[in-house]
């Protein structure tokens, strides 16, 4: 990646979670890079083959401009973790609208590093993909990401505190994101686990996410070449229920391609 951010999308986008879209959708800008390299990613256009256009920094505050002029409930910045240092200093002028900043991260990211936007960022939007290290090498390429991770959310809930809702909207706070993956209904478990005895009730909010589709770089694993069963979807949520933690499951409609964005530039 250059030293500018570079984005292959700026558009209101209907498809996260309540608190998140809103009725309106969120201001979501799709960022090119990523810092992991998942054999089933369904951005592989953006996070492996750096499609995007690179921004000055005054075009992308004019971005967030538009987003917020369109409706937008919230900024939402996708994919940023490897442009922390250049967002970091557009954040520091006052958002459009007013509206909460949302980083919606795959949560691979140093606690030290995410310092630089205390008091930037309203939402952490992070991925808590694996607690396993031998799975996270398999599928991420990554066997220290549950550490890593782990302290990259005990970092952003230190700097925004038990999650705040507003009119049914998410205004400060963590929302913790769990995609689960074909066959590891047990990884899914250990996650909600860990999110369940290290957060007193009511300090983060808890996504489980049923949207896997098979796609990506899977011809060396074929236990991801399937959709996830109902089944599997059905004993994590019964888990979910069980520990008493409060948030979203996606349902088994929100999985296959006509869900990925369109990534050509639109709003960039």
């Amino acid at each position: 990646m250059p030293a500018l951010p570079v984005c292959a999308r700026a558009a209101l986008h209907l498809w996260e979670e309540p608190c998140i879209s809103g009725k309106t959708g969120a201001g979501t800008v799709f960022f090119s890079g990523c810092a992991l390299v998942c054999v089933f990613c369904q951005n592989r256009s953006i996070s492996r083959e750096n499609f995007g256009k690179a921004v000055r920094l005054d075009e992308l505050y004019d971005l967030f401009q538009r987003l917020a002029g369109q409706g937008a409930s919230c900024i939402e910045l996708v994919t940023p973790t490897q442009f922390t240092h250049v967002l970091a200093r557009v954040l520091e002028r006052p958002v459009p609208g007013g509206l909460p900043v949302v980083w919606n991260s795959g949560g691979y990211e140093r606690a030290g590093v995410l310092r630089a936007l205390e008091g930037k960022v309203d939402v952490y939007l992070p991925d808590l993909k694996y607690v396993t290290p031998s799975v996270a090498e398999r599928y991420s390429g990554a066997a220290d990401y549950p550490e890593a991770a782990k302290a990259a959310i005990l970092e952003m809930v230190r700097q925004r505190g038990p999650a705040r809702l507003e009119g049914g909207l998410l205004k400060s706070g963590v929302l913790i994101r769990h995609l689960i993956l074909p066959g590891q209904v047990n990884e899914a478990k250990r996650v909600m686990d860990w999110v369940g005895d290290t957060f007193p009730a009511g300090t983060v909010l808890f996504s489980l996410m049923a949207q896997y589709t098979p796609v990506g770089e899977l011809d060396g694993f074929p236990e991801l070449q399937r959709p996830l069963r109902p089944s599997e979807l059905r004993a994590a949520k019964a888990y979910m229920e069980n520990l008493g933690l409060a948030g979203y499951v996606q349902e088994l409609e929100s999985c296959g391609e006509g869900f990925i964005p369109a990534f050509d530039l639109t709003g960039v």
